[in-house]
């Protein structure tokens, strides 16, 4: 898994090791937000599945590439 932002403070590094295969992206998150408590304290974060942006019911398989997008601001 890809991260980006706060997200990248949050994992420690760019990017972290997971296992998709067969999960829904709400389980996904919901694993994320066990390993990484610090996640839920983001107002929001999206998943994008091979570059683009992932509903919580989408499945997904081992070769799936995932980034964790963060809330951005700007203006």
């Amino acid at each position: 898994m890809l991260a980006f932002g706060i997200a990248k403070d949050i994992f420690g590094g760019s990017s972290v090791i997971i296992e998709t295969s067969g999960n829904k992206i709400l389980d996904l998150k919901t694993s994320l937000e066990t390993q990484y408590p610090r996640l839920k304290q983001l107002r929001s974060y999206m998943l994008a599945v091979n570059n683009e942006y992932a509903l919580d019911d989408g499945v997904l398989t081992e070769t799936d590439e995932i980034a964790l997008i963060p809330p951005v601001s700007g203006g």
